[in-house]
């Protein structure tokens, strides 16, 4: 299955920074589809060598390892593709680093930026969010669970994951208005078992709608 067609079918996105082997593979095992090595700390030595976990790990369960805010180095980490903010490269600078090949996606908090990115051919999916605040984007407001529903009814070109602030108790909510995939971040990396918890997320997102509430 070529790098698109597994985007297509992906559920569970994990962002996190480098992490132990036995993390990852927990996670991954526990239905993750796409895992980010985001990771502000490191130099770039620092992150080539943080990928290498990353991008075996993804190989051995057939998932995709995408870099934040990197284009430059995705060739270096083996990487899938990269992800860039609105305050990062542009999708086409992304994409003339990374090739066609590789994915580019793009985060948006409101719908002008969600309907330029699933319009956008650089792009390949979009993040639709925070849906609540978070520290892991500090200064960031909520876009709300309003935007979900948005994007739902408008985002038809790409596809688009919620993300922001969420987790098994309220994931119900985002599934109600419409999403199909999530990003989560803390939902695993504070979980005691990651494995059980990517799988409790998993349940929530294919769950018949009105069953999680």
């Amino acid at each position: 299955m070529d790098r698109r067609a597994r985007l297509d079918s992906a559920r569970l996105y994990l962002v996190c920074d480098a992490r132990p082997e036995a993390f990852l593979r927990a996670a991954l095992r526990g239905g993750v589809d796409i895992v980010q090595l985001r990771d502000k700390a490191l130099d770039d030595d620092g992150l080539i060598a943080a990928a290498r976990v990353f991008r075996e790990l993804a190989d051995e369960s057939g998932a995709l390892f995408i870099l934040n805010d990197r284009p430059d180095l995705v060739v270096a980490c083996g990487a899938d593709g990269v992800h860039v903010g609105q305050d990062d490269a542009t999708p086409a600078v992304a994409r003339a680093v990374v090739g066609p090949e590789r994915i580019v996606g793009r985060s948006t908090h409101a719908p002008g930026q969600a309907a330029l990115a699933d319009a956008d051919p650089d792009v390949d999916y979009l993040a639709v969010g925070p849906v609540h605040a978070t520290p892991t984007k500090p200064g960031r407001p909520a876009a709300g669970l309003n935007y979900v529903e948005w994007a739902t009814g408008h985002v038809r070109e790409r596809p688009w994951f919620a993300i922001g602030g969420l987790n098994a108790r309220n994931v119900g909510e985002v599934v109600e208005r419409g999403a199909r995939r999530i990003v989560v971040v803390r939902a695993l990396t504070e979980a005691a078992d990651p494995e059980a918890a990517a799988r409790e997320l998993r349940a929530g997102l294919e769950a018949p709608v009105g069953a999680a509430q």
